[in-house]
């Protein structure tokens, strides 16, 4: 009887996730961004299958392949997100050869000297699991070039990653104890449990953080860390950014993000999501939602446009999140603010959250 091994079974869920992203593809996606995320996820899906061919059907062969592809995997994990975090999409050319560097010297030990090649790729893992956790304690305005509407989406799925990666590193070492005190019994459990559990999230991981965000938990664990009160500087930068969605209305792009709302300023990313985090308590991406909220309260509420319409008017791109977010700022659902709205009389955003809103019905400035 022929049986497929487990992971072949993972590659093609990765694909069919990759496959699904593409079709749901905005045109307007920076195309590298999303090329390197793809790359990413197409590793994954090619690590599954030689890990197939390796435990599956004894296949020694693939053995130097699976060490390369690993070591290609943890550098472009750190590179695809960290082209979320900085101005530049693309990395340059000397950056990418230089995270590529231990999977070259890793192509040439495997054929001359193969010993050391297992505690290569553990301390790969290892360092750049470390590396993108230490990138996440940013928060969700770290990723400055990511969209807005998907910001917290991609935020989780790089601190996934990074456990994910310290979490393949952990396994490779148990597998090293298990072939010295037991000759390796236990080893093949340990591999396919370890890498698929690992490939699957790192896969849907990559899916989330390159397109459309999925469906997430409430933004209630977005909020930012509490931080003291602006100072003048960053008091002005935020009543600038208000000027800015007011006078533009530039929260209805809907491929918004923090460095785009940065260059329109002229200044640092990192000066404006602080400025905003300081002055009101929130992150960038819920700031501005809260303007995409109340212009959509406002159609609501005046118009007869679908639900649909009014949401891509405002500047989200998924109902899930639009969903979400009206009820965090409103106080109940888009469907039960227009049903309110028809049946008594007007109930602006202000009397709703006084607290968060001025009389323009944007968010309370400093």
């Amino acid at each position: 009887m022929f049986l497929v091994p487990l992971p072949f079974f993972v590659a093609f869920l990765i694909v069919i996730l990759l496959a699904k992203e593409y079709v749901g593809r905005d045109a307007e996606d920076e195309p590298f961004q999303g090329s390197l995320f793809t790359v990413l996820i197409i590793a994954y899906a090619i690590q599954s299958v030689l890990i197939g061919l390796r435990w599956g059907y004894g296949i020694l062969a693939v053995l130097p392949a699976m060490a390369i592809m690993a070591s290609v995997i943890a550098p472009l994990a750190f590179l695809s997100f960290r082209s979320l975090s900085g101005d530049r999409l693309r990395p340059p050319p000397r950056t990418i050869a230089l995270h590529l560097t231990p999977a070259a010297a890793v192509a040439g030990l495997v054929i001359v000297w193969p010993a050391p090649v297992g505690l290569i790729i553990v301390v790969l893992f290892a360092a750049y699991g470390i590396a993108l956790l230490w990138d996440a304690r940013s928060g969700p305005d770290r990723l400055v070039t990511s969209r807005l509407d998907g910001v917290l989406h991609s935020y989780r799925a790089m601190y996934v990653t990074g456990l994910a990666l310290l979490g393949s590193a952990a396994s490779d070492i148990l597998i090293g104890l298990d072939l010295d005190w037991s000759g390796g019994v236990h080893a093949p459990i340990i591999i396919a449990a370890g890498n698929m559990l690992a490939l699957v999230t790192l896969g849907v991981a990559a899916t989330v953080a390159r397109g459309s965000p999925a469906d997430a938990a409430s933004t209630a664990d977005s909020q930012p860390a509490p931080l003291p009160g602006p100072n003048d500087t960053e008091a002005v930068i935020a009543r600038r950014v208000e000027a800015l969605m007011l006078d533009t209305e530039l929260y209805k792009d809907l491929n918004l993000n923090l460095a785009k709302i940065a260059r329109r300023l002229g200044l640092p990313p990192r000066d404006v999501s602080i400025a905003i985090n300081r002055s009101h308590g929130m992150s960038v991406s819920q700031y501005v939602n809260e303007y995409r909220v109340r212009h959509a309260g406002k159609l609501l509420s005046e118009t007869r446009d679908s639900v649909t319409a009014i949401m891509l008017d405002s500047g989200f791109m998924t109902k899930s999140n639009f969903n979400r977010e009206f009820l965090r700022v409103m106080g109940m659902t888009p469907s039960a603010w227009r049903r309110a709205q028809r049946h008594g009389p007007m109930t602006s955003a202000n009397s709703l959250h006084p607290e968060t809103a001025n009389e323009t019905g944007a968010p309370k400035g400093p």
